[in-house]
């Protein structure tokens, strides 16, 4: 799932994002997007939990980020805030078992016009009476966490790990946690052009220890990455990711913040920066099974807040 320009038939953020933004890049932001899409407290009783080679913990933080990303027979329903240079919305975002609808809640932190709302609300009819809309926007999602799962599968192999001297754990968890900083393996080959994202990718992950489940990740953008040979993209050193999640609802864990700076060039035309916040939160579970038109239903028969 990536940061982008929100889908006004979906009401979801889509894959790609503004023209200059192409599926190659796009999966740079997936991998920590969807992280859904990876601290242990310091002192001797770390001893036991840094025995292992790093490299253990992440092969089983990555197994993990697939699972929360699949999400298998898991639903929940959350708020989202979206804020980047040209918006700053908040929507209702519910899981199905057909995929994820949204509706827009507030723009420019203020609740909508009634024009607003009306648009809104004929988009989201629109979708139950035009079902191929909401296919269109499920498969590209569904595209978007393929992407994703592809990249964290590689994740292990693609990086070296090492502790990190201090062991600081990550505020707000009173879990033990591991932490690891991880930099390109010089000799990994990229099987794919998206994959080449992780050559110029290096951090740190924080890893709650019992849940085997990342907390925190940082990213920064430590060299140049080009996509193929720089024609589709090229992405500039010194950007940054940061992303955290936590256990949402009994055991489900979710992304709770996401933050992204990062400067890209697309197609040899326009460079692009990328500057964005996303925040999760009032998570709550929800019925397995549910359908798409169920879950837009249950979106239009809330009151807006004021």
């Amino acid at each position: 799932m990536l940061i982008g320009r929100t889908d006004r038939r979906s009401g979801g953020e889509r894959c790609g994002g503004r023209a200059g933004r192409i599926q190659a890049v796009a999966a740079l932001f997936a991998l920590l997007f969807t992280v859904a899409i990876m601290g242990a407290q310091p002192g001797a009783s770390n001893a036991a939990l840094t025995s292992p080679p790093a490299k253990a913990w992440a092969e089983q933080a990555a197994a993990k980020e697939i699972a929360i990303i699949e999400h298998n027979g898991s639903y929940i329903r959350y708020r989202q805030r979206t804020i980047d240079s040209r918006r700053d919305e908040l929507r209702d975002v519910i899981e199905t078992k057909d995929g994820t609808v949204a509706r827009l809640l507030m723009r420019d932190n203020r609740p909508l016009t009634a024009d607003e709302d009306q648009a809104e609300r004929d988009r989201l009819q629109g979708l139950i009476e035009h079902p191929a809309e909401f296919q269109n926007h499920a498969s590209k999602d569904a595209k978007g966490k393929k992407q994703a799962v592809d990249l964290i599968r590689l994740m292990p192999e693609a990086m070296l790990y090492t502790y990190a001297p201090d062991q600081t754990p990550a505020p707000g968890s009173n879990a033990p946690q591991v932490v690891i900083d991880y930099a390109p393996d010089p000799k990994f080959n990229p099987p794919t052009i998206e994959s080449q994202a992780l050559s110029g990718l290096r951090g740190r992950i924080w890893i709650d220890a019992n849940a085997k489940t990342i907390v925190r990740m940082t990213g920064e953008i430590f060299q140049a990455v080009n996509f193929g040979w720089g024609l589709l993209a090229h992405v500039y050193p010194g950007g940054k990711l940061d992303v955290e999640q936590s256990d949402a609802l009994d055991g489900r864990w979710n992304m709770t913040s996401f933050h992204e700076h990062v400067a890209v060039k697309a197609l040899l035309v326009k460079t692009i920066a990328v500057n964005s916040e996303v925040q999760s939160f009032d998570f709550q579970q929800l019925p397995e099974g549910m359908g798409y038109r169920e879950a837009i239903r249950m979106l239009l028969g809330e009151q807006l807040p004021r």
